[in-house]
């Protein structure tokens, strides 16, 4: 099937083979505009634009689909979103377990993002979802309006509360979360409420191979739901979904912190406030309900106006995206007009949550990065519900993200699980866990991403936001602010410093043999520079970790995307990994300090030891990697 010519066209310089697949592509994609778009070029004879929208094919991953909104077999589009849709029903009918009578059923969410010139939008999309899923007998709950990327992991796991007679074989969410405005995504769930992984994504990707003709008159039919519009969408399921998400988090993680401590304020040490920014995204209405089911009042927040409501043009920001500099300009700026402390920023899905505090005494701000966030839940979670757990308690993170955690973890009692990185994987590990006897209180990743408690299988924005006010709340009833406390954290523990970053690489061979190197036939070095290893782990083929009896690793091998761990004896540890997306060769490098030694000594250590590390290891110069 990979030889269809609408499907990959390998060979570049053939133009008059892009033509016919370019040709081929516009009779049978159902959008009226992209395919008179192709058309066009065709007419005019524009080969480089064929070539652009033609040459290959978006691919289908752990991330599922996900690219700018434009024609052709590289875009999203209708054509490439029912092709997808029919490939996933076609996995759910032959692999997805359903229950002993019972038939199958999926749900799709939406957000706002739209490309008005094609026609071409998240809602347009999950619709295509709807009816190449309802045509394979699969029945379709598309949920109302737009919504969090958190309530469709929530709804995979519990629609089969309210439809008792169906299974849940997936989800699928339509969103781009915080890519730039010309992207749409399409992110979809197995049926435990986890992102797909491996291998179940190369199962997909194989059916939609099988299934790239549309099955029936997509046009049609999509010009008949315009007249339904409203009819399509199933408004009681939403409601009840969303009340069933909100109890979840009340009955579960609600402590009433804000009630417990506002009398511990005065005018001298007034109680916190925040400012909230969905980012043009879905999430305000959302994080209004969460700062409400964890008992704090409209008077404890302020909603960023100018970024209030969903706008597919992110008016305000080059870069939808809360960690990006300059991203939260405008919620400082009103938070320092209204004398606030805090930022709280839900990415647009509103499955992130990044967090920013000034400071009382300097005025100067403070952007916590995602393991300081993730250090500062978890102890948390671990201080509000972990002690008082009957059962063995665990938390889990990327291999990438912060040794903290699992440094507190190892001298207050609770485990501290790695997992690789996204999560896909932490989430299902953290399921294993729990299958295990484990109670999974936390898991994080570096990249601003939060589960509190088992109320979602996934990342949560919304209710790391109500966990984090409750937090504050209960930081600053003690005459401190957040900053205050991680710094007496990091003077019980040490501090933990760490150096991430890139180089360019165009080059895929080349961090290969970077990596080949490194591994030296299995003869791995036992220092670099004047730094001695303690421990190495590398989940290339066929793997190895130097700290495991039979010294296989634990985590899942990878030929394509490896990743090497060093360990060491001053317990530093650095990692490296080639970026499945970009043309990058990441490195992640963190250094603890003792209890007591001051924060600049460390950064000085680790910026010493990162110079020689990278340099010995990598070698940039002969190697031809790019600093940015």
């Amino acid at each position: 099937h990979t030889s269809s010519r609408f499907f990959l066209i390998s060979h570049t310089g053939m133009s008059k083979e892009l033509v016919e697949a370019a040709k081929e592509w516009a009779s049978i994609d159902p959008n009226q505009l992209t395919a008179d778009h192709v058309l066009r070029l065709v007419a005019e004879n524009k080969i480089e634009e064929i070539k652009k929208l033609f040459n290959g094919r978006i691919g289908f991953g752990t991330a599922g689909l996900r690219a700018k909104m434009e024609p052709g077999p590289v875009g999203m589009n209708d054509l490439t979103v029912l092709q997808a849709s029919q490939g996933l029903a076609e996995y759910c009918r032959k692999y997805v377990p359903i229950d002993g009578g019972k038939k199958p059923m999926i749900v799709v969410g939406y957000d706002h993002r739209a490309n008005a010139n094609f026609n071409l939008s998240s809602k347009r999309f999950a619709v295509v979802t709807k009816l190449a899923m309802e045509h394979a007998g699969i029945k379709c709950i598309l949920l109302d309006g737009y919504v969090p990327t958190p309530l469709v992991a929530f709804s995979v796991e519990h629609l089969c509360e309210i439809h008792t007679d169906y299974t849940v074989v997936a989800g699928v969410m339509v969103t781009a979360s915080h890519n730039p405005k010309k992207d749409a995504g399409y992110k979809v769930y197995y049926c435990d409420g986890c992102q797909i992984r491996s291998p179940i994504d190369a199962g997909i990707a194989d059916c939609i191979g099988r299934n790239l003709k549309p099955w029936f008159d997509y046009a049609a039919a999509l010009k008949d739901c315009e007249n339904l519009d409203g009819a399509l969408t199933s408004k009681l399921e939403t409601g009840q979904l969303c009340e069933m998400y909100y109890a979840a988090i009340e009955s579960k993680l609600v402590k009433g912190c804000y009630e417990a401590k506002s009398k511990e304020f005065d005018e001298e040490w007034k109680e916190p406030k925040v400012v909230y920014t969905a980012m043009h995204g879905v999430g305000t209405p959302y994080a209004k309900r969460a700062f409400a089911i964890f008992g704090f009042p409209n008077t404890f927040y302020h909603v960023v106006p100018a970024q209030e409501n969903p706008d597919p043009e992110f008016p305000t920001v080059s870069f939808p995206n809360p960690e990006e500099k300059g991203a939260l300009d405008m919620a400082m700026e009103i938070a320092e007009e209204k004398g606030f402390d805090l930022i709280f920023a839900n990415d647009p899905d509103a499955d992130r949550l990044a967090v920013a505090e000034r400071s009382r005494k300097t005025g100067k701000w403070t952007s916590f990065t995602g393991d300081q966030i993730g250090t500062l839940l978890g102890k948390w979670m671990w201080e509000s519900y972990g002690k008082f757990s009957e059962k063995p308690v665990a938390m889990c993170a990327s291999t990438v993200s912060s040794k903290m955690l699992s440094f507190i973890g190892e001298k207050d009692g609770f485990r501290m699980e790695e997992t690789l990185t996204g999560f896909k994987w932490i989430g299902s590990r953290a399921k294993s866990l729990r299958k295990e006897g484990s109670d999974v209180i936390f898991a994080y990743e570096e990249a601003i991403g939060f589960s509190c408690g088992d109320v979602v299988s996934d990342k949560d924005g919304l209710t790391a936001l109500g966990i984090f006010s409750e937090l504050s709340v209960s930081i600053y009833s003690e005459k401190l602010q957040v900053a205050d406390h991680l710094q007496h954290l990091y003077e019980e523990y040490g501090e933990f410093v760490s150096k991430n970053g890139y180089f360019f690489c165009y080059d895929p061979p080349t961090i290969t043999r970077i990596l080949g190197e490194l591994r030296n036939g299995g003869k791995y070095m036992e220092s670099v520079g004047p730094y001695k290893v303690n421990a190495i782990r590398d989940l290339g083929e066929p793997g190895f970790d130097s700290t495991t009896p039979d010294q296989k690793p634990t985590l899942p091998t990878s030929k394509s995307s490896p990743m090497l761990t060093i360990r060491f004896v001053n317990g530093c540890v650095a990692q490296f990994r080639a970026s499945g997306t970009e043309p990058k060769f990441k490195y992640y490098i963190e250094l603890p300090g003792p209890p007591g030694v001051a924060r600049n000594v460390v950064e000085a250590d680790l910026a010493k030891m990162v110079d020689i590390v990278l340099e010995e290891l990598l070698q940039p110069t002969k190697n031809g990697l790019i600093k940015p």
